[in-house]
């Protein structure tokens, strides 16, 4: 008997401990996000979501924006982070490194899907700039390496083209966000840019650059939408309080994204296309 009611109290203990793991877990919950951004602006936009989050999970929600993309995929490889708002190929490229996995995706008012589009502009006083062909010989900012709108599909289409920016480009520099690809081209310091279809169109609206002052010389297919990632490790309990609180977000702004409608269930599997796009 006294074998058992140890074994009793053994077993309760147990429980108990898996239980406070679980309630610790939501102390806190912390989101890093990618630079789409300045920081400021990216933390400003992101304060409502933020807000939410907290109430419907009833805890403490904090972000922070990571100086470029691979800081985000550290962030989530070391445990500093719960969850993280990346770009379809940094996604890609944390399942590589990290136990990682998308949940959500925003549906967003302006696109009114899950998609959007890489773009490539240039000034539109620029009449020597209408198609990719056009840009050999000039200056020409992307984002990041790990960028999908600002990387990654602008580079299939420029191989579609047979253009190597390495040998074909006078120059090539990275920004490191699409509003400073936008500002770039707006003052002359490149003469053409890669950018994010939304994210220039939200920069019209914030008077950061006028619609009659650049041009759209490329547009590629659709991309599946940045994704909210978690780490797998995360107690089950958690991850569905998380999914949950996402889905139930309605009419929310959220950085980059400008409106989102509403939050809908994403898998590793929608990303197939961006690995297609990367190996490319």
């Amino acid at each position: 008997m006294i074998i058992k009611r140890i074994a009793r109290q053994c077993l309760l203990a147990a429980a108990l401990v898996v239980s406070c793991t679980s309630v610790l877990a939501m102390d806190s919950l912390k989101i890093a996000l990618i630079p789409s951004e300045d920081s400021r602006a990216m933390l400003r936009q992101t304060e409502a979501l933020m807000d939410q989050l907290s109430k419907k999970l009833d805890t403490k929600v904090t972000g922070f924006v990571a100086t470029d993309y691979n800081g985000v995929i550290e962030a989530l490889r070391a445990g500093h982070v719960d969850i993280a708002y990346l770009g379809p190929f940094s996604y890609v490229k944390a399942t590589e490194v990290a136990d990682v996995e998308a949940f959500a995706v925003a549906e967003t008012k302006k696109a009114g899907s899950v998609a959007y589009h890489s773009q490539i502009i240039a000034r539109a006083e620029a009449d020597d700039i209408n198609e990719l062909k056009d840009l050999k010989g000039k200056n020409v900012a992307f984002v990041d390496p790990t960028s999908t709108s600002g990387y990654v599909f602008p580079m299939v289409g420029l191989k579609a083209e047979s253009i190597n920016p390495t040998e074909d480009f006078r120059n090539v520099v990275y920004t490191g966000a699409h509003d400073a690809n936008i500002l770039a081209v707006k003052h002359g310091r490149v003469d053409a840019a890669t950018v994010a279809d939304r994210i220039v169109n939200a920069a019209v609206e914030k008077g950061l650059i006028g619609r009659d002052e650049y041009k759209v010389i490329w547009r590629s297919s659709p991309i599946p939408e940045s994704p909210m990632v978690w780490r797998n490790n995360l107690p089950e309990e958690s991850k569905k309080r998380i999914r949950e609180a996402f889905l139930s977000m309605e009419s929310v702004q959220f950085g980059d994204q400008g409106i989102v409608n509403r939050y809908m269930p994403t898998n590793d599997d929608a990303y197939d296309i961006v690995r297609k796009a990367a190996k490319m």
